[in-house]
């Protein structure tokens, strides 16, 4: 077995702390992440769903983004990859590809998530993730690099 360089003394449990959960915070993090037209859907939401958006905010936005163990541009690698592979989710994985833009992946990153998703997810699924990101990396004028340099 290669050796993986040294071990770190502190156990892994003690280096991940879970965040607290911060309504304020996933605020924050939601008006960073999501675009307007992505927030007016939560009205819409509460309307369907009573609760349904305040859960978001305060467990999604403000407790699972607000650990420290993924930087924001690598939560957005899992979220396109995981979308790409659930598949039927476009409008989500659409929003996720602004998103990354946002964060500061360049287009060429987005598109070669697809690519490496392929011989993971099937070539199918990836080539449908990349239709969806196609259109919406066109839809888009990605975000200069001073825009972005703050997210990161």
């Amino acid at each position: 077995m290669a050796d993986s360089g040294p071990v770190d003394p502190v156990p892994l449990s003690e280096r991940l702390t879970p965040a607290v959960l911060d309504r304020e915070a996933g605020h924050r993090t939601l008006d960073t992440l999501q675009d307007p037209a992505t927030q007016a859907l939560f009205p819409w939401l509460e309307d369907v769903a009573p609760g349904f958006p305040d859960w978001l905010i305060t467990t999604l936005f403000g407790g699972t983004y607000q650990r420290t163990g993924l930087s924001p541009r690598e939560r957005q690698l899992v979220n396109l990859g995981a979308l790409t592979a659930l598949g039927g989710v476009d409008p989500q994985l659409a929003g996720q590809v602004v998103t990354s833009l946002r964060v500061g992946l360049a287009p060429e990153e987005v598109v070669e998530v697809f690519v490496h998703l392929a011989p993971y997810v099937g070539v199918p699924k990836a080539l449908a993730g990349l239709r969806v990101a196609a259109a919406a990396l066109e839809d888009t004028a990605a975000p200069s690099e001073a825009d972005r340099s703050d997210l990161r």
